[in-house]
């Protein structure tokens, strides 16, 4: 019935795409804030105020304005990079110059970056010869080795050879080198953490069982076999669970294969040959699995989202709900659009124009980028830190036809994400196992701050709110054994002294202090409707995902008295089961069914005296004008 109602109210529809967009950019100023306000607001009180107020659109403006005038910015150097990289064999000065300058570079880009030779910080062009990029070369590549990193040419400008791209009319030589640090142990290697989702037999679990074996697909399901982690899966071809596969890139950024053909590489060995791991987190595509699905996205804090589609069905049934999911949670998104070998060519140009249509459309508001050259490939890889760009590739998994680039460009993906390392620690549970001679392990992502093996924690909330002590007994990431983890990394913890039986998925563990963490069944988030058939009141009930938490919520009170698709509005929400543990700032989501709308906290606890709705009324104690009072100053706010 409620379908239905739907397809009769598109405008509706429209409507909540529309909001989507400008609800999204206010969700990222408030992440903008979350993390340093933690750090900041431990040694000032008056920190978390001084930054909100910073966070006001109308104060950004003034601080461009601030910033601009002092051009604080990037500053030009006072020694060119033309004289550095061309400077003498024996000019130590210079040189060490040029291995700061690439520390800098290496250290904003977590261990690795994309150096640009044959043009300043300000964009003026060095005019470099065939010869100059020849020293400029060795040069880098030397002041690399210096700091345990390796180099490998990406694009050149008319240098001449395989990688060259289309030629300028000048004719200086230019070039991009990707310049990537050997880890000293395996808690300093890159991680990247991508979402692979889309509509069921859209070909995501073939895709990675291709990218990380090394070889194709037969057209069968051979490639996906060994992703599956039950029977029904293998037996069904469909993912239902949140399927986890690594991919690795040595030093060099080459893929790290196995030598054997066929033969599947183990979690450490590819840990250990790895200089960046991409972490893909395999998500169900069948309307069955929803659940499973925004679970998955949530609980692992996907760097990236990669969307498949494939071309011979075009963007139908749960991939839109993907994507919107996707762009409700700010992760930038890039699209493969497989099976191009099975598709004839007028579906496929019908696929194309859908994608770009609904990437261009108010609620995406993408510029889609077709790469189908080496060249675009890499200029799009390092100009991926801007949200509104939206890569999409055409591969088939049989034939291998574009893999190559796809490979590329995870290869040079940048770091995205925002994480405090200095905060104090914070990890959230995403899964649970109880592990021969080891005992209770929970895996997950680390928020804040740093962990090491021994350290006293506590582990909850339970159904009662409590906490329990424990200590972590070990570490592993990529199930290799590490002392230590940091903010924006996932991995496993062992405790001691506890049952499997007594830890779930949405528990945290947090450093031991002196009292118990506080727990909240009640908060209240400012929320956006996308979707609903008819009118969200009062009582209202619905399954509510905070990052790992997955729990029926009731909405207890509204700053109106109903709200509609498109309607963005702030609520109070009461947990069903039990309290769980929030900070403002987290983002969720909340679906009867398919997805009906997102928010984020902004404050946890809720005051029945203190009703979100105006009350306009002074000194009338009846309930009914109460009310009214309530339905007037509703009214107001909404228009």
């Amino acid at each position: 019935m409620a379908a239905k109602q739907i397809k009769q109210l598109p405008h509706e529809r429209r409507k909540g795409e529309a909001a989507l967009s400008d609800f999204a950019e206010y969700v990222e100023q408030q992440q903008a804030l979350r993390y340093p306000t933690k750090a900041q607001a431990a040694g000032n009180p008056t920190a978390t105020a001084t930054a909100a107020a910073v966070a006001e659109p109308d104060h950004h403006e003034e601080l461009d304005d601030i910033l601009d005038s002092l051009d604080l910015s990037d500053p030009a150097p006072r020694v060119r990079l033309r004289d550095l990289l061309l400077a003498p064999a024996d000019d130590a000065a210079a040189f060490q110059r040029l291995v700061d300058i690439i520390k800098d570079k290496l250290d904003d880009g977590h261990g690795e970056t994309v150096f640009e030779v044959g043009f300043e910080n300000n964009g003026d062009c060095m005019k470099l010869t065939k010869d100059d990029w020849a020293v400029a070369l060795k040069r880098i590549e030397d002041a690399a080795k210096k700091l345990n990193a390796a180099c490998r040419v990406l694009l050149t400008k008319n240098v001449g050879g395989e990688l060259d791209g289309v030629p300028t009319k000048d004719q200086d030589c230019s070039g991009k080198i990707m310049i990537r640090q050997a880890p000293d142990t395996a808690e300093t290697v890159i991680e990247t953490r991508i979402a692979v989702v889309g509509n069921v037999d859209a070909g995501k679990s073939s895709m990675l069982g291709v990218l990380v074996k090394g070889d194709l697909d037969d057209g069968r399901g051979k490639a996906r076999v060994n992703l599956f982690r039950h029977k029904h899966e293998v037996e069904t071809g469909r993912t239902s669970s949140v399927g986890m596969e690594i991919m690795g890139f040595d030093t060099k950024g080459n893929v790290v294969v196995s030598d054997t053909p066929g033969r599947k590489l183990s979690w450490e060995e590819i840990g250990k040959r790895s200089a960046k791991c991409i972490t893909f987190y395999d998500l169900a595509g069948h309307e069955r699995y929803l659940r499973t699905t925004v679970f998955g996205l949530l609980s692992s804090s996907p760097n990236y989202c990669l969307l498949m589609v494939a071309a011979n069905n075009g963007l139908i049934g749960m991939s839109k709900e993907h994507l919107g999911i996707a762009l409700a949670l700010n992760v930038p998104v890039m699209v493969v659009i497989t099976k191009i070998d099975i598709c004839p060519p007028q579906i496929l140009e019908q696929t194309i124009t859908q994608v770009t249509k609904i990437l261009k459309s108010q609620g995406a508001k993408k510029i889609p980028i077709f790469i189908k050259t080496h060249e675009e490939c890499i200029n799009t890889a390092t100009q991926f830190v801007s949200q509104r760009i939206c890569p999409i590739f055409q591969v088939s998994n049989v034939t291998g036809a574009n893999l190559d680039l796809v490979r590329t460009f995870l290869n040079i993906l940048p770091h995205h994400g925002r994480y405090n390392a200095d905060a104090p620690f914070e990890f959230h549970v995403n899964d649970t196992f109880s592990v021969p001679h080891t005992g209770t392990v929970v895996s997950g992502i680390v928020r804040a701050g740093v962990i090491h093996a021994g350290d006293e924690v506590q582990i909850g909330p339970d159904s009662l709110g409590r906490f329990t002590a424990t200590s972590i007994r070990s570490i592993e990431r990529k199930r290799i054994a590490v002392p230590a983890a940091s903010a924006g990394q996932s991995a496993s913890f062992a405790l001691r002294r506890i049952r499997r039986k007594d830890v779930r998925k949405g528990m945290v563990v947090l450093p031991k202090g002196e009292g118990a963490p506080k727990v909240y069944r009640e908060f209240v988030a400012e929320v956006l409707i996308l979707s609903h058939a008819t009118t969200i009141k009062t009582k209202y009930q619905a399954m509510l995902h905070v990052g790992p938490v997955s729990q029926t919520c009731a909405i207890i009170d509204v700053d109106r008295p109903f709200i509609r698709t498109g309607d963005r509005a702030t609520v109070a929400f009461r947990f069903v089961q039990r309290p769980e543990y929030l900070s403002p700032g987290d983002r969720l989501l909340f679906r009867e069914g398919r997805t009906k709308g997102l928010g984020i906290v902004k404050s946890l606890g809720y005051d029945p005296a203190k009703p979100l709705m105006p009350v306009q009324q002074e000194g009338e104690g009846s309930a009914v004008a109460a009310v009214q009072g309530q339905g007037e100053g509703g009214k107001g706010k909404a228009a």
